[in-house]
């Protein structure tokens, strides 16, 4: 798994090179137009393609339950450390904002952007589904529900409305639902359709490692921001992956999708929070660090991980 991930590092670290390169503005600009790309063609494509291939089971209850469960009881946690905001440094309006972040950055994990080419890499293609379970069926919901009302809850100045409207808006949960659908109907896939998401779907991967390599950030004064950050990174690199460990065997979940799911709840923190930062005026510069740290850390993590299920 070590060479896989120094692969996978390799496109990420080209990713923060063309950052810099480019310069912070123009390297957001690109980088939201090859999101957004992925975001309507090329993940709906291979989130099709991939459900319209998985027997539906009971493993499709079993994944989303352990996910969600996991998002939630990270999120109590992080909310008995941050919610309170007296440790936080700043301003009574800058601690809620900071908190506001951590608590996003400590409950939703990377689950699509890192954890589907990690899955990919690691146990090969069929255990994509996995990270599409844990994502478009629990953690996409959570984050536009629950996760919206945490980001208004901290916010000064903007407030949640329509509470998921943008969840119907997501491509990936619509072919989601569609792959679902066609795979319980037993409905064949033609050869044109399979070879045309198939070529769609091999974009996913590379894209999104360079959008992480180019989302990643960080600030001068880092050091007296290390206390503040270290909770979401024991929560998201080893709490969040035990839970899933326990909740999956409380489930029953079955061994062959053990390792996968475990290794899909030790993902670091989401990407796409730093949109929902931006939108609520939380500390999105914190988010930002957040997700830093946690990815440089879990191509650490991630393998002892793999050593310990496997």
């Amino acid at each position: 798994m070590f060479a896989i991930l120094l692969g996978m590092a390799a496109i990420i670290v080209a990713g923060l090179f063309w950052r810099i390169l480019l310069g912070s503005e123009k390297a957001e600009s690109i980088r939201g137009h090859m999101v957004r790309a992925v975001y309507d063609v090329f993940l709906p494509a291979l989130v099709l393609h991939v459900m319209w291939q998985t027997e539906i089971s009971l493993n499709s209850i079993r994944l989303p339950l352990v996910s969600a469960i996991a998002i939630l009881l990270s999120l109590l946690a992080a909310s008995l450390i941050y919610a309170s905001g007296k440790w936080l440094p700043g301003s009574a309006t800058q601690k809620r904002k900071a908190a506001g972040a951590l608590l996003l950055a400590s409950s939703f994990g990377n689950f699509t952007y890192l954890g589907l080419p990690v899955l990919t890499q690691t146990f090969g293609p069929w255990a994509q589904s996995v990270a599409i379970y844990f994502d478009l069926f629990a953690s996409t919901p959570l984050l536009f529900t629950i996760g919206i009302l945490v980001a208004s809850h901290f916010s000064h100045t903007t407030k949640a409305s329509h509470i998921g409207i943008e969840l119907i808006r997501v491509p990936a949960l619509w072919a989601a639902i569609a792959g679902v659908l066609a795979s319980a109907f037993h409905l064949p896939m033609p050869a044109w359709i399979d070879e045309t998401l198939g070529v769609l779907g091999a974009a996913v991967v590379p894209l999104m490692l360079l959008s992480i390599g180019m989302a990643l950030r960080w600030q001068s004064g880092w050091a007296r921001r290390i206390p503040v950050l270290l909770p979401v990174v024991i929560i998201q690199l080893v709490f969040m992956p035990l839970v899933v460990w326990t909740a999956s065997i409380g489930v029953g979940m079955p061994e062959n999708l053990l390792a996968p799911a475990i290794i899909e709840g030790a993902m670091p923190t989401m990407v796409l929070g730093l949109v929902i930062c931006d939108r609520f005026k939380l500390d999105t510069s914190l988010y930002a660090e957040a997700v830093t740290v946690t990815t440089a850390l879990s191509l650490i993590t991630l393998p002892l991980w793999l050593k310990v299920v496997s």
